[in-house]
């Protein structure tokens, strides 16, 4: 997952931690973050619900909702 953020904000130096979030990461605007989830639902074969993508509010609960999925 790590990847698919330093790649969709050009930050190859982004060093994710659970309380990061969009007000953290220049250019993670509305528009990145549904680019975001995309890129993670192809990347790992699941589908997030609009209730799912709407409570993400940091890195530490899209970790948690994608370990929900995939194991």
């Amino acid at each position: 997952m790590s990847n698919i953020f330093k790649v969709l904000f050009n930050r190859p130096d982004l060093k994710l931690n659970d309380d990061l979030s969009a007000k953290d990461v220049p250019g993670w605007d509305s528009f990145n973050h549904v680019n975001l989830i995309i890129s993670i639902e192809e990347e790992f074969g699941v589908r997030f619900s609009n209730d799912e993508v709407g409570g993400m509010q940091n890195v530490g609960n899209l970790k948690t909702l994608l370990a929900s999925k995939t194991t």
